[in-house]
């Protein structure tokens, strides 16, 4: 999995790190300081890891709305959704072990699809969207990755042949509805890339490296972090 983060810089937030010990003792997580949620979680004994992304719904009832960083906790430990979330709109990508998920919350009912073997990519709407400029440019490109080299690739090599697009990418500028690496003021959110993560699922652990980037939503050459 890549999956990288935007967020409101102003925003306070922790890179991956076991920032939870007394309720999921087991989880590292990307953590928002304000909620204390996750964004992205993983539980590597059970070799589980959950990431999400907002979901734009046309109403969401007042004052009575949870972060969806507490689904993100949830998630990654085992615990079933509920029927009708107390959050506002998400799509949330679950794996665990050989097997993902996506689960879609629109404000009005909760819809969950498992993927089928493959390369896949998803943002704010539904999986593989060809409405959403940056799947239909680069999807093509990951999934080219992977059919050229097989899916036994080790971590270290898909990581760095599937950062190498996001890379590529960063030319079309933060601005480009193509783009991967953004900056979200142009179309009405205060959001920027901040993190990118790159993470391998298998049953029995989970390996998690993630890069901050030095300046927001601009791509450059960043270290990555093992978690």
């Amino acid at each position: 999995m890549l999956a990288v983060r935007d967020e409101d810089p102003t925003r306070p937030w922790d890179a991956p790190g076991p920032w939870w010990p007394d309720e999921y003792p087991e989880v590292i997580g990307v953590r928002d300081r304000r909620a204390n949620g996750a964004w992205l979680a993983e539980d590597s004994p059970a070799g589980r890891l959950a990431v999400i992304l907002n979901r734009d719904v046309l109403s969401v009832p007042d004052g009575s709305l949870e972060s969806r960083g507490g689904i993100v906790l949830a998630s990654v430990s085992g615990e079933s959704l509920p029927q009708r979330p107390r959050t506002a709109g998400f799509n949330l990508v679950e794996v665990a072990g050989p097997r993902a998920w996506v689960t879609i919350w629109d404000g009005l009912r909760l819809r969950r699809q498992q993927l089928e073997p493959g390369v896949h990519m998803i943002s704010h709407d539904e999986v593989d969207d060809p409405r959403t400029a940056r799947i239909v440019r680069w999807l093509p490109d990951y999934r080219e990755i992977t059919q050229r080299q097989g899916p036994e690739m080790a971590f270290e090599q898909w990581a760095h042949q599937w950062v190498a697009v996001l890379s590529a990418s960063s030319a079309l500028g933060p601005f480009d509805d193509r783009a991967i690496i953004r900056d979200n003021h142009p179309h009405g959110y205060p959001t920027m890339s901040l993190l990118v993560c790159v993470a391998e699922i298998r049953a029995e652990r989970v390996q998690l490296a993630s890069a901050v980037l030095p300046e927001p939503g601009v791509w450059a050459e960043a270290p990555f972090v093992l978690a």
